[in-house]
């Protein structure tokens, strides 16, 4: 099931020659990529794929991630059901490399008609690594481990949801997320299990809430959330970032949400003390490593292994 539906799509020319030179020699790559977007920096080395890029229009929606919009620089990638795996990559950046530079994207859609190795840029994406009169163009992309965050973590209870059945989605992650937990007071963590669209669910409710919710990243960040409440349809924010340097402070709000806290972590340290008005503050600080893409080089549109310089640049960038 898919929440919203993507952007009108500029197709790939010659599919049938591409894919013919594409499918095995990009197959690795992708999987690399995928394993990369979901189980975090153990498999950044296998994750750096040459491929190739076309556009598209969002047309204002927030894509199969179920955002709100796209993000504010407009700078955003739909990736092929392969790559996107069941909304795994979504809420991740990718560092991509054209013809005429290289661009950071946020993962916010799926391309369903998109091959191995293919990813759909928005035009504004597109326009600063290539000409949008070619339409298509050879690119290299990887994925960035600890990217500079946005903002704080917003938390958006899913319409229809109740104290009976419960739905999340989370946004400013970074990183692509790995797992969400939530409860209410007095209760335990229930792990939340993910769908296609982007939304975490308890598929049995978790009763009317306030929700405790802690959200853990690819890359072993973990933040922890106090009072984001039962208002479906509405986005409520916090003062909690999932890593960072220098202080981080503010409490949740927005949907009637009471506070935020976050909690220690493996890749980010954190502590929460009360202020005066009862809604906690919070503290992070972490360390960003972001990986290496190497620039398409190929005036031929199809998919070619990483030179070896290339991969030892990955890595040794990645350990």
């Amino acid at each position: 099931m898919l929440s919203t539906l993507p952007g009108k799509r500029r197709r790939p020319k010659s599919p049938v020659a591409w894919l013919a030179a594409a499918g095995v020699a990009a197959l690795g790559g992708v999987i690399g990529l995928a394993l990369m977007l979901q189980t975090g920096s153990s498999a950044a080395c296998a994750a750096a794929l040459s491929g190739k890029a076309t556009f598209y229009d969002i047309a204002g929606g927030g894509g199969n991630c179920s955002y709100d919009g796209p993000p504010a620089d407009l700078l955003h990638v739909a990736m092929g059901p392969g790559e996107y795996a069941d909304a795994a990559a979504c809420g991740g950046y990718l560092d991509v490399s054209g013809p005429k530079g290289k661009v950071r994207v946020k993962v916010v859609d799926q391309c369903p008609e998109c091959a191995q190795g293919h990813i759909d840029l928005s035009k504004e994406a597109f326009a600063k690594i290539g000409n949008p009169v070619d339409g298509i163009i050879a690119v290299s992309y990887s994925p960035v481990v600890n990217p500079p965050l946005p903002g704080p973590l917003t938390f958006r209870i899913k319409e229809g949801a109740s104290a009976f059945w419960f739905s999340v989605r989370l946004d400013n992650t970074g990183n692509a997320l790995k797992s969400v937990q939530a409860k209410t007071a007095g209760g335990s963590f229930v792990t939340l299990k993910k769908y296609d669209y982007n939304y975490w669910q308890a598929d049995s409710g978790l009763g009317p809430g306030p929700y405790t919710i802690k959200a853990t990243d690819v890359q072993g960040n973990t933040a922890t959330v106090d009072g984001v409440t039962l208002s479906p349809g509405s986005t409520q924010s916090s003062g909690v970032k999932m890593y960072g340097s220098g202080a981080n402070t503010g409490s949740a709000s927005g949907g009637g949400a009471a506070a935020a806290a976050p909690a220690p972590a493996k890749a980010a340290s954190a502590s929460a003390s009360p202020s005066p008005s009862g809604s906690p503050s919070a503290s992070a600080s972490a360390s960003a490593s972001p990986s290496v893409s190497a620039p398409a080089t190929d005036d031929a549109i199809n998919v070619q292994p990483l030179a070896a310089t290339t991969l030892q640049a990955q890595k040794t960038a990645c350990g």
